[in-house]
């Protein structure tokens, strides 16, 4: 999958981003070249290859250091509330931004 300049513009154009055509030009070839890395990824044959968690899980047993899912801080929501302007339902309010 290989990017066009006008795809490149486009890009730019939703985030933003106001570029000059040898900025443009160079991007052009940095995102070619990483989607050539990643169709080079996806050729490789993964099957029967277990996701590692950690890299260090392929070289040396690594123990997961997994604590205890317990609440451990008090419930402060009508204090932290209390400055706030506007509460409905232990939720703040605020003004809509968006239309």
């Amino acid at each position: 999958m290989a990017l066009t300049p006008q795809d490149v513009s486009r890009i730019a154009n939703l985030a933003r981003l106001e570029l000059s055509p040898a900025e443009q030009a160079s991007l052009l070839g940095e995102l070619n070249g990483f989607f050539a890395i990643v169709e080079q990824m996806r050729a490789v044959d993964t099957t029967g290859v277990a996701p590692l968690y950690t890299p260090l899980s392929a070289i040396q047993e690594v123990a997961l250091r997994l604590r205890e899912d317990a609440v451990t801080e008090p419930d402060n929501r009508e204090a932290n509330q209390k400055s706030a302007p506007a509460v409905e339902a232990g939720l703040f309010l605020v003004p809509r931004v968006i239309e």
